[in-house]
Parts: C-alpha cells; sequence; structure tokens
C-alpha cells in the first residue's frame, strides 16, 4: 500500500487521510492492484488550483462509463460524489468546447417539509431547489466567470418542469436528485436529449421524497432501460463515500437499523400467522 502511494507521490499526487483510509479498506480486496493508477488519475482540466480526480475504484468506473456512454443511470448514498463528478466532466466539456452548453435540472420536491408559499418572482422561489447545483458549479468555476457564462445562456439551472417541449442539441444535461421524480417525468426528461449531446442522471434512492404509493422514475428507469445500448448504470455504495468519514458511519447505521426493522417485521408476521392457525 505504502509503495503504492509513494509512486502516486512520484506522479504529482498528494494522498489525503481519506485516501489513506480506503487504501486500507480494500487491501484484501482486487482493486487494491490499481491503488497507485487510481490515485494519479489525471485530473479534470478545469482551474489550476483545482485537480478532481476519482477517489475510489468504484467513482474512476463512473467516469468511464459518462465518457463510453450517452446516458448515465447512477444511484448511490450521499457523499459518493454523483452530482460532483458529473459537473466536473460537464464543465470540462463546456470549458474544452467539446459542448455548447450546460443544463443542470433537478425536480422541485420537498424534502419531507412544508415550506408554503414562498416569496418572490418565479426564479426566486426555485432558487432554493437549485442551490446545491449552484453550489457545486461555483466550487469548480470562479462566480464571475459563472456568472458570465449563465447570462449568455452556456449555463442553464433551471427546474425539471422547464424542460418539457424542449430539444437539447450540442448539451451536457445533468438531472439530480433524480430520485424524486415521477415516472411520466423521467421519460419526459430522457426524451429531451438531441444530437451530440449527453446525459447523466443521479440520484439516492433511499431518499425519496415523493408522495407514498408513488413510483420513483429513477429506479423505473434503471429496470426498464438497463439493457439498452448506449446508456450505462453505475451503482455506488458506501465504500465510495468520499464526504466526513462520519458520513460513512451514519449511512451503514441507518442500514443496519433498517435491516434489524425490516427483520422485526418479518418475525412479527410469522408469529401472526402461527396464532391464526393455532386458532
Amino acid at each position: 500500500m505504502l509503495s503504492d502511494m509513494l509512486t502516486a507521490v512520484r506522479r504529482g499526487y498528494t494522498p489525503s487521510l481519506a485516501d489513506f483510509e480506503y487504501a486500507l479498506s480494500t487491501l484484501e480486496s482486487p482493486e487494491s492492484d490499481s491503488r497507485s493508477s487510481l490515485l494519479s488519475h489525471q485530473p479534470a482540466a478545469i482551474r489550476s488550483d483545482l485537480h478532481i480526480r476519482p477517489r475510489t475504484q468504484g467513482q474512476k468506473h463512473y467516469l468511464d462509463v459518462i465518457n463510453q456512454h450517452d446516458i448515465t443511470l447512477t444511484i448511490g448514498p450521499a457523499g459518493t460524489g454523483k452530482t460532483y463528478l458529473a459537473m466536473a466532466v460537464a464543465v470540462s466539456a463546456l470549458l474544452n468546447r467539446q459542448v455548447k452548453r450546460l443544463v443542470l435540472t433537478r425536480p422541485a420536491v420537498e424534502a419531507g417539509e412544508r415550506l408554503g408559499f414562498l416569496p418572490g418572482d418565479l426564479a426566486q422561489k426555485v432558487n432554493p431547489y437549485l442551490r446545491p447545483l449552484y453550489d457545486a458549479l461555483y466550487s469548480m468555476v470562479d462566480m464571475e466567470r459563472a456568472r458570465r457564462l449563465i447570462d449568455q445562456e452556456c449555463i442553464e439551472v433551471a427546474p425539471l418542469a422547464f424542460m418539457r417541449g424542449r430539444t437539447l442539441d450540442n448539451a451536457f444535461v445533468i438531472l439530480d436528485e433524480a430520485q424524486n421524480t415521477t415516472v411520466d417525468q423521467m421519460m419526459m426528461f430522457l426524451t429531451r436529449l438531441g444530437q451530440q449531446s449527453k446525459a447523466v442522471v443521479t440520484g439516492d434512492v433511499t431518499q425519496v421524497d415523493l408522495p407514498p404509493h408513488t413510483t420513483s422514475g429513477l429506479v423505473d428507469a434503471q429496470r426498464v432501460l438497463h439493457n439498452l445500448k448506449g446508456i450505462g448504470v453505475v451503482q455506488l455504495t458506501n465504500q465510495d463515500v468520499v464526504r466526513n468519514p462520519l458520513v460513512q458511519q451514519i449511512i451503514n447505521a441507518y442500514d443496519t437499523a433498517g435491516k434489524h426493522i425490516e427483520s422485526q417485521g418479518r418475525s412479527t408476521t410469522k408469529h401472526s400467522n402461527n396464532s391464526k392457525q393455532l386458532d
């Protein structure tokens, strides 16, 4: 492991504490064989002071799938870099003139809260839902340049509802929080893609904020489209979490708690069935 780290350093990479933790967690897996190549992976050329590299094998696979497919569906827990890495590829494609515009969108769905009637015009009302996309954008492109690109309509940030009826040519399109789309919304979005365009759809199916008994468009799309040529499907896991290490522990704790509740539910159902048989 230390030899691989040293090789990465010689290639110009400065490992972080998170890199060491990930390397230690994969010592016994096949992933360990390519650790040095992963850490020294060519960064996305966005800014001279910002080098964005995949930090896990899952993230590297994610970037490879984006580059090889016109449409990529990505499912994974919070903190796995789903939106951030897609944004890095999209911004690089725009700045390198591989596409003419960047379109960022997400459904305007409240996360378990009732926000009521927000003040302001339409743009001000939807802005809170789109703020995470702006945050990712401003972290990669300085604010002045980003605003200039937005004014020139080279970058568009809009709620999903605004996509209906459009054809997006020569564009890189990112649909974030796609677990909160309905089946009809997902179909509408995927059929907007025009010539020379790419789309990346990201979401976490464990955080669906749709009304009860409403099928998530992301879940349905994964089921329906996974065998279509030109569409890549990526499943990131808890091992790909690159936020604060505590985030990974939180996700694991909730997964464990959920499995415990499910097992209790099965035990209760079995006990109830046995009682009926005895009656």
